[in-house]
């Protein structure tokens, strides 16, 4: 398989940081650019750190290299927009989509994204509806591989303290067993193995639009 160039928007979550230690320690993977807006500490020779102004189209044009894969990780809270839903659409939605609409025109062919479970377009949830937003709109950009990976409950250490969530964390862990059949795709799953989940579609750059909910992921996580 030939080396593959990955841009990573998103690194600084729970699914972003375990990615790029994926990334990194994948030979496949031979140059790692990791847009943020702020300056991140990983010193590595894979890596490219790039700060940007995700607002200025201009400036994502000029710093987006040529490259293969783009990474998806971006997700922010009502918390952190302070219930603005304006912001949370433009971060959630606009940012993906503007990166993607650039790495296309710089030759990307495989788009990779964190979504939701039960994302719909048309769903009354403001949250579902988004993330559904997101998924159709970059599916309109044709990418050749559409990556869809959409979690439950995530698992695992974040940097951002969110004790509600740690609590559903425990909460998930002791039910996940007796979520069966179609309620299997609720399960909680940890953030290491959606982002090996991701790394390993983005080898096989299928073509195409896949969801990858649960059992797609760990599947794509033990081979």
């Amino acid at each position: 398989m030939a080396s593959i160039h990955a841009l990573v928007i998103g690194s600084t979550g729970m699914i972003g940081n375990y990615l790029v230690e994926e990334l990194i320690k994948d030979d496949t993977f031979s140059a790692v650019t990791l847009l943020v807006r702020k300056p991140v500490q990983w010193n590595h020779p894979k890596i490219n750190i790039v700060l940007v102004d995700f607002n200025n189209i201009a400036q994502l044009s000029a710093v987006i290299p040529e490259g293969d894969v783009v990474f998806c990780c971006i997700g922010t809270t009502q918390k952190n927009v302070n219930g603005d839903k304006a912001l949370y659409y433009k971060i959630d939605h606009d940012i993906p989509v503007h990166v993607g609409q650039i790495a296309k025109e710089k030759g990307y062919s495989t788009y990779c994204i964190v979504s939701a479970v039960g994302a719909n377009a048309k769903s009354g949830n403001f949250y579902l509806k988004l993330k559904g937003d997101v998924e159709q709109s970059l599916a309109a950009i044709s990418f050749n591989s559409l990556n869809i990976f959409q979690p439950s409950m995530l698992l695992g250490q974040r940097e951002e303290k969110r004790p509600t969530e740690k609590i559903l964390q425990s909460v998930f862990k002791g039910l996940s067993a007796l979520f069966v059949g179609g309620l299997r795709k609720y399960r909680g799953i940890e953030g290491k193995d959606v982002a090996r989940a991701m790394a390993q579609a983005a080898k096989r750059q299928q073509p195409g639009q896949h969801v990858y909910e649960y059992t797609e992921m760990m599947k794509l996580v033990t081979g």
